[in-house]
């Protein structure tokens, strides 16, 4: 017999496989004997109370023992025969993985088109980055293998609930390498250090398959006849195919490039801001209301924080618990960082996005192009933050209660970014829109959580990259660009998604369009 049970206990309770038996026979007045045994299936952290609970699912199995009590429901891929028609999916991100294996099943042959390197090879271009500050416009932490959120990370978390099935997503990443505890845990990560592998794991299973993966191959052009989409043109020669154009946030060649094609794209609200980092003890004091910290059983606290500010969201945004800061610039000439953290959240660092909505009818139109409006007021902010240092990917740097103050700092705090700080004028760097709205956040944050607002902490600059400026316009039905048909806009990058689930499932949803389409025709 199986009885799925919830359970609430305390930390050192959750860490103990005997007591958690001796827990479940006490709820379900059963002798503890009869527990053959138990699986967590569901876990969650409540640290609203002072004395922070663990709040668990439980699959109790009585007097029988299970033959397997693995979550993962594996996905089935077979090889796809010669005759499998082909697609062209432009960018190796989660919405372009997930694309390519959903085509797999559907019975189309995917050909992946990656500017960047494999996931292996992207590291030592990102080493330079924070060495010697040189920027491969090509391989860096947006463009190559994965993704922007292949060293991000691996956060999985997200609200996205309606659009498709999360927990596909997530079992397609546990049978490629991720542990079960992101079927169990409610703020899922897999960890930068884990990633890659799970990321390869994927690519191998496409290659199995019979689709391909293409590395160092930009998309220079879109193939059109009679104004259709029907392929692309690349640096290795033209592949056809429908395309699902999957090229993540960052890739603003791209977006010029479609303006110029007249494909339809809107600008869309983005949110800018700094990173904002905190000693981890200082964070685990506040979250789990502790003088001493987590403890033995808790793992690194995490935050969230949301308030609105003259008519705009301030919020945090992809915080990593024990992480560390990462140069994230795409192009020579910028300063852009972003948040990760390994699989054990180990550092002594807790870092965040802190950031202000900002939407389209708060930028300037730009003369020619308004449609990338958006994107040229993020281009701008990025050039100030670099122009104001040395050359190099040292960052601009102010102590948390300087800014809120609109004071300089004499000296900064140690960092996690490998590059380094130096002290600068964050709140005069920033737009004034921003910078007063974000002032006003963290004095509202410091209010709601003692001793948040701290010297203690840095704001780091600028955090810009939280999602796409564009939105390349698709039908809702169809998903495909109303101005040129068989061009699927998807993931982040197209503006339809915030994440590496989000972009999956609208990677998933867009192949399966295609593959509609493909039928019907």
């Amino acid at each position: 017999m199986i009885e799925d049970i919830q359970l609430r206990v305390d930390p050192a309770v959750a860490a103990s496989h005997l007591r958690l038996i001796e827990m479940a026979s006490s709820k379900l007045g059963i002798d503890a004997n009869r527990i053959a045994d138990l699986v967590i299936t569901r876990r969650s952290i409540d640290a609203r109370q002072r004395r922070v609970a663990i709040e668990l699912g439980v699959r109790v199995y009585i007097d029988e023992k299970p033959e397997d009590t693995s979550l993962c429901i594996p996905e089935h891929f077979s090889p796809l025969p010669a005759s499998a028609p082909q697609a062209i999916v432009v960018g190796a991100g989660p919405a372009g993985l997930f694309a390519a294996l959903r085509l797999i099943q559907l019975g189309i042959r995917p050909i992946v088109i990656e500017r960047g390197k494999n996931v292996d090879d992207r590291r030592k271009d990102m080493a330079q980055i924070a060495r010697e500050g040189k920027v491969d416009t090509d391989s860096n932490y947006c463009f190559g293998e994965g993704g922007a959120g292949a060293y991000s990370d691996g956060k999985l978390y997200t609200r996205s609930k309606k659009r498709g099935s999360i927990s596909t997503v997530l079992n397609i990443l546990c049978q490629h390498g991720a542990d079960e505890s992101i079927l169990i845990d409610a703020h899922p990560h897999i960890g930068t250090d884990k990633l890659p592998e799970v990321i390869k794991s994927i690519r191998k299973t496409i290659e199995k398959c019979g689709g391909e993966v293409l590395f160092s191959t930009k998309m220079t052009d879109l193939l059109v006849d009679n104004g259709r989409v029907v392929g692309v043109e690349t640096t290795a020669g033209k592949f056809l195919g429908p395309v699902i154009l999957a090229t993540g946030h960052s890739a603003r060649d791209v977006y010029s490039s479609l303006t110029s094609r007249k494909v339809k794209i809107e600008p869309k609200g983005i949110a800018v801001g700094v990173r904002l980092e905190h000693p981890q003890r200082l964070i685990d004091t506040i979250r789990y209301h502790n003088p001493s910290g987590r403890g033995k059983y808790l793992p690194p606290a995490e935050y969230t924080m949301l308030t609105r500010v003259d008519g705009r969201a301030v919020y945090s945004f992809c915080m990593c618990p024990g992480g560390f800061i990462i140069p994230a610039a795409s192009e020579p000439g910028q300063i852009v960082v972003d948040g990760m953290s390994p699989s054990n959240r180990g550092t002594r660092w807790a870092n965040s996005g802190m950031v202000v909505e900002v939407l389209p009818e708060d930028v300037e139109d730009t003369p020619g192009e308004p449609s990338l409006k958006v994107m040229r007021f993020q281009e701008k902010i990025e050039h100030a933050f670099f122009d104001e240092g040395d050359g190099s990917q040292n960052a601009p740097a102010q102590r948390m209660t300087d800014f809120v103050s609109a004071k300089p700092s004499d000296s900064l705090p140690h960092t996690s970014y490998a590059p380094g700080i130096h002290p600068a004028r964050i709140d005069k760097l920033l737009p004034e829109g921003v910078a007063s709205r974000l002032r006003k956040g963290f004095e509202d944050f410091g209010r709601k959580n003692r001793g948040f607002l701290t010297p203690d902490a840095t704001v780091i600059g600028c955090e810009t990259r939280t999602s796409a400026p564009v939105r390349v316009v698709r039908e809702d039905e169809t998903l495909q660009s109303p101005s040129h048909p068989g061009l699927y806009p998807c993931g982040e990058g197209a503006g339809y998604a915030g994440g590496i689930v989000s972009a999956a499932v609208d990677g998933i949803r867009c192949a399966e369009a295609l593959a509609n389409t493909i039928k019907n025709d």
